[in-house]
């Protein structure tokens, strides 16, 4: 296992090989504990003020996500954009060379997710494979994500577990949990063994690297404590497939967060977000005009 990375963050080849045999990679350390602190402060910020609800970025994995429900399982998709602090991360630097040594040297960031399961009542990730969620047909590419926790993961509060070599067969059938269209998860219905899962539990500032056809899942959070992981994607070269069009599954979905994201999109999201608050200005100023005009 690797114990200290920096922004000359190298693999060795003995966890390369591993990588592309099992499908997943265990990493002691790939960032300091001041920047893991500095994280934990950000995401505890972004949750608590509901960052992103407003536009389908913030949501309950597991859970139908409507108005007023306390969420098992919330997540925010690309917390970069609602906390720019976070594109400057030692965490980063190294995530990107991980990638580009297991993808190719085209590999590039592809987006990123900040997940919370809260103490006692967080909900497990059901078992799922990450390409399952692909919804842009016409190409193909290889993806991995490295998932880093913010505090200690442990099997009580929820640490990744793989099925080792799972990467190397196809994208099984999946389906929304319980067939709900309403919950953004997914869950494996294809046939593997679940008995081969392998617990992997880290440090504050470890990380584990898995690709996109890995089968994985993370647990209840039975703890006392919020647990709180930081994930990076990446992809490698696209290439033309035609072929593919995307997953019925997830063309099935009719989730509370894409309706935000329809409705943020119809006022015109951020642009128009600011065109109203422009306007909202001028009418303050064009009334307090006219009552000192009548004054």
């Amino acid at each position: 296992m690797q114990e200290i990375v920096n922004s000359d963050f190298v693999l060795t080849e003995e966890q390369i090989r591993r990588f592309r045999e099992e499908g997943f990679l265990v990493l002691d350390r790939i960032t300091h504990d001041e920047e893991v602190a500095r994280l934990r402060g950000i995401f505890d910020r972004l949750f608590a003020t509901g960052a992103g609800r407003d536009r389908g970025r913030q949501f309950d994995l597991a859970g139908t996500d409507e108005e007023g429900s306390r969420p098992v399982l919330p997540q925010i998709l690309n917390p970069v954009e609602f906390a720019p602090e976070l594109a400057e991360t030692e965490f980063r630097v190294a995530a990107l060379a991980i990638a580009r040594r297991l993808l190719g040297p085209e590999a590039e960031p592809w987006f990123e997710h900040a997940i919370l399961k809260p103490p006692g009542y967080g909900a497990p990730t059901p078992w799922h494979q990450d390409e399952a969620h692909r919804d842009d047909g016409g190409v193909d590419y290889e993806q991995l994500s490295i998932w880093m926790p913010l505090q200690e993961a442990t099997a009580e509060n929820g640490c990744m577990q793989f099925i080792p070599r799972s990467h190397l067969g196809p994208v099984l059938a999946h389906r929304s949990p319980a067939d709900d269209r309403r919950v953004m998860a997914l869950e494996c219905t294809g046939e593997f063994e679940r008995a081969q899962a392998v617990l992997c539990p880290l440090p504050a500032g470890g990380a584990t690297v898995h690709h996109s056809r890995t089968l994985h899942h993370a647990g209840a959070n039975t703890s006392g404590t919020p647990r709180r992981a930081y994930i990076l994607a990446f992809r490698g070269k696209v290439t033309p497939n035609p072929a593919f069009g995307g997953f019925r599954w997830n063309a099935e979905k009719a989730t509370a967060a894409q309706a935000r994201s329809r409705a943020w999109g119809n006022r015109g999201g951020a642009i128009g977000r600011a065109m109203r608050r422009a306007k909202a200005f001028a009418a303050r100023v064009r009334g307090k005009v006219s009552r000192m005009l009548r004054g």
